[in-house]
């Protein structure tokens, strides 16, 4: 079983290690899930690190960024570098101009609802070539809706991405995903957190609630368990953001 990542360090460590263990496991649109707050603010930094794990890719990497903005200023900042930085085009460059036989292998950064069509076109352009979705943001209800094409956008599409690392801190608890691993509940213990439960489907939304409702029943008087207490994880985020602006 894995284990839970004391810090937002080792978080990305393994979610490098889950995503080159999913990519050899066959799996060809995996994406990297951390939820946490401002994380997206980072998004420049964490693609160069996720980058350097697809070196032996060469030129055959191709870095996607939303928009020319956010890849002018990865070119920029990054200087000479082995792989591609692009965008995912605009109605005067469509994404199709942008795929060519030459690459291998796509990391996409931060996409956003906004950018869902086009993150889907890539990847059915992309064919068996491996799509990777560093912390995307898919599923912005008021942008991607409710009603029927929402739907038919997440069981055509969003439904076949594949969570290879997931981590969601939560008051007292964290949902946890690490390939090959099932989904995980761990809980906030006094200076840690403990494995609770492993279920076979992303817990969420009332299930996830009804979840840790059972796990943490009869366990109020623990004063292990501080259901308000922020350490752990959240505590090195400060400090692990601003280590990767450095």
């Amino acid at each position: 079983m894995n284990t839970f990542p004391k810090s937002l360090e080792e978080a990305v460590a393994q979610a490098q290690e889950a995503t080159k263990a999913a990519i050899a496991d066959g799996y060809t649109r995996v994406q990297i899930d951390l939820i946490i707050p401002e994380i997206a603010l980072k998004a420049q930094a964490l693609a160069r690190e996720f980058a350097s794990i697809f070196l032996e890719y060469g030129s055959g990497l191709k870095v996607i960024f939303p928009d020319t903005g956010a890849a002018a200023l990865a070119r920029r900042d990054w200087g000479e570098v082995p792989f591609q930085v692009t965008d995912l085009g605009s109605r005067f460059t469509p994404i199709d101009r942008l795929i060519t036989s030459e690459e291998r292998i796509f990391l996409i950064v931060s996409p956003s609802a906004v950018e869902v069509n086009q993150v889907e076109k890539l990847c059915n352009l992309a064919g068996d070539r491996p799509v990777v979705l560093l912390i995307p943001q898919l599923e912005d209800v008021s942008i991607v809706g409710i009603g029927y094409a929402a739907r038919q956008m997440r069981e055509r599409f969003i439904s076949t991405l594949y969570s290879c690392y997931y981590l969601r801190p939560l008051e007292g608890a964290a949902v946890f995903r690490c390939h090959p691993s099932a989904w995980q509940v761990w809980l906030e213990k006094e200076e840690d957190y403990e494995f609770a439960t492993e279920v076979s489907s992303k817990p969420i939304g009332e299930d996830l609630d009804r979840l840790l409702l059972k796990l943490t029943q009869g366990s109020q008087d623990d004063s292990n368990i501080t259901l308000q207490n922020k350490r752990g994880i959240l505590s090195n985020l400060q400090r692990f953001l601003k280590a990767l602006s450095q």
